[in-house]
């Protein structure tokens, strides 16, 4: 019933991805300023199960093994926002999790992101070579899954930097708030405005 509704209705789909994309981003922010790392992780464990369940379950009657080879950009229909939507959630919440304060904000989306493509190879291949899915790979799937896990990975990094930047200005103004309060106390009393 709902892929009906979404597929009679593709403009509410793109306003849909969107939205989700919008609020991965915010809960991921959110999240990451808390330094809920365990909760990021169990986002992450679960976007993968989901994925797991959407690509690896069995479809239907098994058919002859097939894959597509094309590297077409089908930014049309149903099908490509779902696989550009994918990953993207698992990126996005891997990365977060996986960052460091200590090491360089791209190194953990950078990571991630090429797991993600990774592992949309993985699953591409699996179904080409697992006949009893029913299921049948697509290098396009593979293309827009990568799409996906780039914009986690970007939108990831976005946030990381944003908050290094954050820290930066709150330890840099923490710091400079004692400093001149050091610097009053050396003044003599006349010059400090207060009574002599």
């Amino acid at each position: 019933m709902i892929s009906t509704v979404l597929a009679e209705h593709p403009t509410l789909v793109r306003v849909l991805f969107w939205v989700v994309v919008a609020a991965c981003a915010l809960v991921g922010w959110w999240l990451h300023r808390r330094g809920a790392r365990a909760t990021l992780t169990v986002l992450t464990v679960l976007a993968l199960l989901g994925v797991a369940a959407l690509t690896l379950s069995p479809s239907g009657d098994p058919g002859p093994v097939t894959c597509t080879v094309q590297f077409s950009v089908p930014f049309t229909g149903l099908d490509t926002l779902a696989n550009v939507a994918l990953l993207l959630p698992a990126v996005l919440f891997g990365a977060l999790a996986a960052a460091r304060p200590t090491a360089r904000p791209a190194t953990s989306p950078l990571a991630v992101f090429l797991a993600g493509s990774g592992l949309s190879a993985v699953i591409e291949t699996v179904q080409m070579v697992v006949p009893g899915l029913g299921r049948a790979c697509d290098t396009d799937d593979w293309w827009m899954n990568t799409i996906g896990a780039a914009i986690g990975a970007v939108l990831s990094l976005a946030i990381l930097v944003l908050d290094r930047r954050r820290r930066r200005i709150l330890t840099s103004e923490a710091t400079a708030v004692p400093a001149e309060s050091r610097a009053r106390s050396t003044l003599p009393a006349s010059r400090r405005g207060t009574p002599s």
